[in-house]
């Protein structure tokens, strides 16, 4: 029987068998070839730290509130994990049109050995995108929203907080958009390493310096236009903020999570007259450039920066794993995440 990767309970993982469903009419059958996680949102849910952990996000009010009087999505344990698989279609439907055996197609799908669903859950994949590529494509359009929230434009100074794959993304985008100065924040020296092979004209380790400070040197004392926090991090943000020019933009891209703990909001954000834009998760629709703007277009665009180049997934999964020894890499992922920049895992 094939297997899936669960969380039974917060930090308790294990591969699951499972019966595969017979086949309906317009439903298509998918043999994963790789898939990806997506580091901050599930490891926040896997852990049991996010808010979903106690709370439900009511849509109506746009307030969190107590599970019990909560009307939208909380989470529950057993959990599937994962967030993004490429696939080839193995079987189809009598009324299928949209994909034929053989396809090779994507999707917000966990990580398991097959999928049944409906067609028009999955996109073809284009030919010029390779595997990792599609993989990639979420951190690639949070990035992008972050980008463009922060209106970053031709000659602006950067500063991106945070060199997961959201903030490797945001660097080749920043750079796109014609920011003239790019540096990258972050203490592993993996990603810092990648960050400037994707165009970071610099990057700084915060244990080693003090950000904010070399961050106002760096730009002639001034501070970067625009600051992109994309760890998580509540110190993080505090040097963002410290390392932002007066009337400077800082965009919280991350998913922040218990007591904001290093931030004080009572110093440099008091006095220097900063916008800081919250907004970048791809789903809080409509965006503040709607109808211009939409989910669709955001997609697309991401989809044309990979194939005319200007974006590159290459290095960014990193480790790839066989789906057998996944539980082990994520132990690793919480344990030793100076080893980590993006889980991929491939199967048989």
């Amino acid at each position: 029987m094939p297997k899936e990767l669960v969380a039974v309970a917060p930090k308790q993982l294990v591969l699951r068998e499972y019966e595969e469903p017979e086949l309906g009419k317009n439903q298509i059958r998918v043999k994963s070839q790789l898939s990806a996680e997506k580091h901050g949102t599930m490891l926040s849910l896997y852990m049991g730290v996010s808010p979903f952990s106690n709370k439900r996000y009511d849509a109506e009010s746009g307030l969190f509130l107590p599970e019990k009087e909560g009307k939208g999505w909380t989470a529950s344990f057993p959990m599937r994990m994962g967030n993004t698989t490429v696939g080839t279609v193995i079987e189809v439907g009598s009324e299928v049109q949209k994909v034929k055996m053989g396809d090779r197609v994507y999707a917000y799908l966990p990580i398991r050995e097959t999928h049944t669903l409906n067609e028009t859950a999955v996109n073809v994949a284009p030919i010029e995108l390779c595997d990792r590529d599609l993989v990639c494509i979420d951190p690639a359009v949070v990035a992008l929203m972050a980008v463009r929230e922060g209106h970053i434009r031709v000659g602006d100074t950067v500063a991106v907080f945070g060199l997961g794959a959201i903030g490797l993304m945001a660097i080749q985008l920043a750079k796109v958009s014609g920011a003239l100065k790019i540096i990258g924040v972050e203490p592993i020296e993996k990603r810092r390493n990648l960050a400037e092979t994707y165009g970071a004209d610099l990057t700084l380790n915060p244990l080693k310096v003090d950000v904010g400070q070399k961050v106002k040197q760096l730009t002639s004392g001034k501070g970067v236009d625009v600051s992109l926090e994309t760890s998580g991090s509540y110190r993080a943000l505090h040097e963002a903020i410290r390392g932002t020019r007066f009337g400077g933009t800082i965009v919280p891209v991350s998913w922040y999570h218990g007591e904001a703990k290093g931030l004080n909001l009572g110093e440099e954000w008091h006095f220097n007259r900063q916008v800081m834009v919250s907004g970048a998760r791809v789903e809080s629709e409509p965006y503040r450039d709607h109808p211009l703007w939409d989910r669709k277009r955001i997609y697309s665009t991401i989809l044309e920066l990979f194939k005319k180049k200007l974006l590159t997934s290459q290095g960014m999964l990193w480790p790839v794993v066989k789906f057998e020894e996944v539980i082990e890499a994520y132990r690793m992922l919480v344990e030793k995440p100076e080893e980590t920049i993006k889980l991929g895992v491939v199967y048989n």
